[in-house]
């Protein structure tokens, strides 16, 4: 007969179950943590798609426990606002546009400067790789409150436009055209346009209207805001990048246990920003064709109307460079590496 009375044999029950519980993996005990993420591009675009794809990667990683709620379309904020709604914890994960916010990130704007791109060539996936590799030694500092997890770099932004067909530079002088950052305001200032500052989602409207007189998208782009369907003429080849930033409040990644911040961590870096990119490689062929189908004539600049215009733009390099190794930043050597 066993001297074990009931009150022993619930303690040791408790104690083989407390037991057990310990050793279960800790993503298994946590409760489902839901992460919000938000973006100011529409539901269809590039961005949208891979976040909602990296959701159920993470969501089967962790048999459910984590996934991402995704707010596009300025749900959270508008564009400028992308950054500081994760810094400031209204949500905790972001995807920004830096030229949104002149001046903030200025070494990764050099990116942005007109015709500057990594030797080995001009593709997202190539760019976006690229500069995420050099954000641990350049960029970090740049974005204080934020972790950021990978940066993007579009296809070149190519010119659109309602009612004429840019040939060189002369086709530019008096042209309003809408403009995605500083940089670009000040290069269209250059070839003599008007920049106009216009939200992407009001874009198509300005330019049905004639409120602008073109834009300047990667193709990509000019599919997700349909304006294909309101210009007549694009112009290759593109001149400059934007740049993209996916950042996460590091105090809410704090906050995960261990194995969901390893997951989290694995799933970014150069491999998802290279990820990231080449869905914009495919989206841009994909808009190029859209633009074919929507009956817009694409034109070609000549060689010589080419080295016109970068003649035209290329001393605003020089002058960010100048100003920003004033400032004390490493401006010319990641120039150096970003362009190799």
């Amino acid at each position: 007969m066993s001297n074990t009375t009931p009150s022993m044999r619930r303690r040791t029950l408790l104690a083989a179950a407390a037991a057990s519980a310990l050793a279960r993996p800790a993503i298994a005990q946590s409760a489902p943590i839901e992460l919000k993420v938000s973006h100011f591009l529409p539901p269809n675009h590039t961005f949208q798609k891979l976040m909602l794809e990296w959701s159920a990667e993470l969501e089967k990683a962790t048999g459910g426990k984590l996934t991402l709620k995704l707010y596009p379309a300025a749900q959270l904020g508008p564009p400028p606002r992308q950054f500081d709604l994760a810094r400031n914890g209204v949500a905790d994960i972001a995807i920004g546009l830096t030229g949104s916010t002149p001046g903030r990130y200025p070494v990764t704007e050099i990116v942005s400067e007109a015709y500057v791109t990594p030797k080995a060539g001009d593709s997202s996936a190539l760019m976006s790789r690229r500069l995420t590799e050099l954000a641990p030694e350049y960029l970090n500092a740049e974005y204080p409150g934020m972790k950021l997890l990978w940066a993007m770099v579009t296809s070149p932004l190519k010119f659109h436009t309602t009612k004429v067909a840019i040939h060189g530079p002369e086709d530019f002088k008096g042209l309003r055209i809408r403009y995605a950052g500083e940089q670009f305001a000040e290069q269209l200032k250059a070839l003599g346009a008007v920049p106009l500052a216009v939200p992407p989602p009001e874009t198509q409207d300005a330019l049905a209207k004639g409120i602008v007189d073109g834009a300047t998208f990667p193709y990509e782009g000019a599919q997700s805001f349909d304006i294909g369907t309101v210009v007549k003429h694009s112009l290759e080849p593109g001149i400059s990048t934007a740049t993209f930033a996916c950042v996460m409040n590091p105090k809410r990644f704090d906050t995960l246990p261990a194995e969901m911040q390893a997951l989290i961590a694995q799933g970014s870096g150069s491999a998802m920003a290279e990820r990231f990119g080449a869905g914009l490689d495919a989206a841009e062929k994909a808009g190029r064709d859209y633009m074919i189908a929507k009956g817009v004539e694409i034109s070609t600049l000549s060689p010589e109307a080419l080295a016109k215009i970068k003649a035209l733009v290329s001393p605003l390099l020089e002058t960010r460079l100048v100003a920003l190794e004033k400032d004390g930043k490493p401006a010319r050597k990641f120039l150096a590496a970003y362009a190799a």
